[in-house]
């Protein structure tokens, strides 16, 4: 996907975090990064991570994994994604899934006592 074609898709602005990886990177580093917005087609991160433009990256996004991109811009501590494959943006926004028991909700709030009838107050 080129650089223009990826500029319009409509991008969601949002807050998440994820990690990178450099493929320059011997290390094989995981950075922090905070996503600022988001496409099908890339994304907008920031963070103290060493990259130029045209580097091999790879980002994991929650509920999808590891994501393999392009930087395309970088300012400051910023810079731009572009996804090699388009990803399912609705599933990173969405909440996140874990375990084996993916439909279970994380906390269950247990059940409220009915109250005596006679313990309760006339307003």
């Amino acid at each position: 996907m080129s650089n223009v074609d990826t500029r319009q898709l409509s991008r969601d602005s949002l807050f998440v975090m994820a990690k990178v990886k450099v493929e320059e990177d011997a290390s094989a580093t995981e950075h922090p990064v905070k996503v600022r917005n988001l496409s099908s087609g890339g994304l907008m991160a920031e963070g103290k991570v060493r990259v130029s433009r045209g580097s091999r990256v790879q980002v994991d996004l929650r509920n999808l994994g590891w994501v393999e991109g392009t930087v395309a811009w970088k300012q400051d501590d910023r810079f731009g994604i572009a996804f090699l494959e388009e990803i399912d943006a609705k599933a990173v926004r969405g909440p996140v899934k874990t375990g084996t028991d993916l439909d279970t909700p994380r906390f269950v709030r247990p059940p409220l006592k009915t109250p005596e009838p006679s313990k309760l107050r006339k307003i």
